[in-house]
């Protein structure tokens, strides 16, 4: 951690953790300065569903809600940034408080409930911002109280489509009552389905990535894979924030109920990973996310079968400087191995995660 780094989570942590969030957000869009930039290296470049990523390191959905700060966000050295979660109307979210740090286990349990302010706000800062390049991908949700939770989907793949470089459907946020119930094949089935229709009467097909909770067991991933496979979508993230509990140091908070992420869930989410790719075979595409907060992290994931790999969590306790950080250590452990790109990587470790029970 550098020494701003340092004095920035000195600051934020003195306040609760919605308003230091408030505030990280309103220095990105004022562009203060975070540290060192991240180096361009073409053993970092990854070419993935027609998109051409200058690294494997993205910030990943809930950290910019509202697509205030995505340009911001690839100035820290990310390679790609996630927006949204994004409904269709705007929506308080739940009650505060709905924000708890995990200071001695680096993690955050929230209960947010896709607070946001809707498609409209979005599509105006996405069209603001539309010319300056840069792979800036939109993750889009349903209203808690939407009559057909599927058609806000298809809002959202229409609205966004023209905007987007790729768009994430994310049904496994634990904090809307009901949602994970889409991960079950039959309702699966349609929303794939519906998705996929959407896209094509759209004026753009950007690919499509579905989001799934690290919290399934193996029949039910095997269920996902199947539905995947025959959607034509182009890929999984995993994953979102786990309802389990593992051993964790932090007393009473660890008891508040939402999802829980940071570097307790790196080994769940890792196992998952592996076996959906396993489930899913070499060609389609896998962003890896849960518990990445260093070089060795984000490569770890890659031998495991990711494609790609995000963030969130882990910024909010290493500080800004962070993906510049990480994307100079895999250029570096890539030098030192020699190997000439990050794809070589990808799958190395495959069987000996994947064979890790859930």
């Amino acid at each position: 951690m550098t020494a701003l780094d340092a004095i920035g989570r000195k600051l934020l942590f003195s306040l609760d953790p919605e308003t230091a969030h408030g505030l990280s957000i309103a220095a990105l869009r004022c562009g203060l300065p975070v540290g060192p930039r991240a180096p361009r290296d073409e053993r970092l470049r990854v070419r993935l569903c027609g998109l051409d990523f200058p690294n494997p390191l993205g910030m990943a959905a809930g950290y910019d809600k509202n697509a205030e700060a995505p340009d911001a966000l690839l100035g820290l050295g990310f390679g790609f940034a996630e927006v949204g979660t994004v409904t269709p109307l705007a929506q308080a979210g739940n009650p505060r408080p709905r924000i708890f740090r995990l200071v001695e286990d680096e993690g955050v349990i929230n209960r947010l409930g896709f607070n946001n302010e809707g498609h409209d706000a979005a599509e105006r800062r996405l069209l603001a911002r539309k010319r300056k390049g840069g792979i800036v991908g939109v993750n889009i949700g349903a209203n808690k109280d939407s009559a057909d939770r599927i058609a806000d989907y298809e809002r959202g793949v229409a609205r966004f489509a023209p905007l987007a470089s790729y768009l994430t459907a994310n049904i496994s946020s634990p904090n809307t009552p009901g949602l994970r119930n889409m991960q079950a094949r039959e309702h699966l089935a349609e929303l794939l389905s519906r998705l996929v229709t959407a896209r094509e009467t759209a004026s753009a097909q950007p690919p499509i990535f579905l989001k799934i909770a690290p919290d399934l067991v193996e029949a039910e991933l095997e269920d996902i894979a199947a539905e995947v496979l025959t959607s034509g979508i182009e890929g999984v993230i995993v994953s979102n924030t786990t309802i389990s509990r593992p051993p964790l140091k932090s007393g009473s908070v660890a008891s508040e109920t939402g999802g829980l992420s940071g570097k307790v869930l790196f080994e769940r989410s890792t196992i998952v990973l592996a076996k959906m790719r396993k489930l899913l075979g070499p060609g389609i595409a896998i962003i890896g996310v849960g518990g990445v907060n260093s070089a060795e992290t984000a490569l770890e994931k890659i031998r495991a079968g990711a494609d790609l790999v995000q963030l969130y969590t882990g910024m909010i306790f290493a500080g800004p400087s962070l993906p510049a950080r990480i994307v100079t250590g895999m250029v570096e452990a890539l030098r030192a191995d020699g190997q000439a790109s990050v794809r070589e990587l990808r799958d190395s470790r495959l069987d000996a995660w994947a064979t890790k029970p859930l």
